[in-house]
């Protein structure tokens, strides 16, 4: 993978969202802007194409074939 350029860059953050976020990051064994950058990435790809992300509407779709019957049951 090639390296990307880095730059720096300070901000503010809750409290309590920044604890639950370095917790996360020890958990999984990451750096914390590893997962900054991912989030950052998340809220990009969210907001750019104003629908669900391809990830989500795959789940969806997946849950769908496999239960659409019963979904269909629920509702009426």
């Amino acid at each position: 993978m090639a390296t990307k350029t880095r730059e720096k860059f300070a901000t503010q953050v809750n409290s309590e969202i920044l604890s639950a976020v370095r917790n996360l990051a020890h958990s999984e064994g990451r750096q914390l802007q590893a997962l900054v950058d991912e989030a950052l990435a998340d809220l990009i790809e969210k907001r750019k194409q104003g629908r669900p992300r391809a990830n989500v509407m795959a789940a969806y779709q997946a849950s769908h074939e496999k239960f659409g019957a019963l979904y269909k049951k629920l509702a009426e």
